[in-house]
């Protein structure tokens, strides 16, 4: 799996390229949600997984399982979309609100805007990483066929 480095570039250049054809409608306050879910996203799972291992026994095995299910471009959205919309959508007010971020025109991220850029962001987290294996069928590394069909993780 490709570095932070990657993932970074990736989103800041894909937000940078959308505000571009879109003549300024897809704002840096887009990017910027989009670019957080891109690039630590799907990742919160590992430091759920390393949270979970400083109480130990069951802490650790349910920090485990939830790192597995978190780390998967359709389960992330599911399980944290809401939550993570309904955060975004109130730090947007926050920051402009104490003009903190800015935005033309100044109007924060509404939920559905934000679980839609948790999405976006959430299948650009694995795009580097086709890159990186090799494998140009998306819908082969998204779904990760190899992990079911196998029964073990990908280790091309």
């Amino acid at each position: 799996m490709p570095g932070p480095g990657p993932h970074l570039m990736y989103a800041m250049g894909s937000g940078l390229a959308l505000t571009t054809l879109t003549n300024g409608r897809f704002s840096p306050h887009h990017t910027l949600i989009y670019t957080i879910n891109s690039f630590f996203g799907p990742d919160i799972g590992s430091f759920t997984e390393w949270l979970a291992s400083l109480v130990g026994g069951f802490g650790f095995d349910f920090g485990s399982e939830l790192a597995d299910a978190i780390h998967h471009p359709f389960y992330y959205v599911i399980i944290l979309g809401l939550p993570l919309s309904i955060l975004y959508s109130w730090l947007s007010t926050f920051f402009l609100l104490n003009r903190l971020l800015d935005s033309f025109p100044p109007v924060p991220l509404s939920k559905l805007q934000c679980i839609l850029l948790v999405s976006a962001g959430s299948f650009s987290h694995f795009f580097p990483r086709s890159l990186v294996r090799g494998k140009w069928a998306f819908w082969y590394v998204y779904m990760d066929f190899e992990h079911w069909l196998v029964g073990g993780p990908c280790t091309y």
